[in-house]
């Protein structure tokens, strides 16, 4: 069994509990539905928000949707030419899978976040998702 990190991110148009429900739930279930992830594969969830995401917390909407699994949530500091009003997420999972290969989400605003190098191929670039530049093992080691 191998462990992996994958990325998303997404935005909102404004900050409203709301959006950032529908937005956060939307993106996790994206993540697990173009990752072919189920719930018992996940190890962990991450989520940062930029500073003006002040409405909602996005880990309480994924847990809401009824996702009891270990998250953890912070604040991004403020950097000057940031996309605002951002939701990402590093979802840690276990997969026994050997062919598995993660796909990074990214949605809306956030589609701008990651763009492939000419050495990525990606299965819907239209719709954000990248394959992952490397997986990190459970040591910490690039794979």
């Amino acid at each position: 069994m191998k462990t992996y990190s994958i990325r998303g991110a997404t935005s909102i148009s404004a900050d409203n509990e709301k959006e950032i429900k529908q937005k956060s739930v939307e993106l996790f279930q994206r993540i697990l539905k173009d990752n072919e992830l189920k719930k018992d594969d996940i190890v962990n969830l991450i989520i940062s928000t930029t500073d003006d995401i002040r409405s909602f917390y996005p880990a309480r909407a994924v847990r809401e949707s009824g996702f009891d699994i270990p998250l953890f949530s912070a604040i991004e500091p403020k950097i000057k030419n940031s996309l605002p009003l951002c939701i990402r997420m590093m979802l840690t999972v276990q997969v026994k899978d050997k062919k598995f290969e993660p796909k990074n989400v990214y949605l809306n605003s956030a589609k701008n976040l990651k763009k492939p190098t000419s050495s990525q191929k990606t299965t819907s670039q239209s719709r954000g998702v990248m394959p992952s530049r490397g997986a990190v093992h459970s040591k910490g080691v690039r794979r």
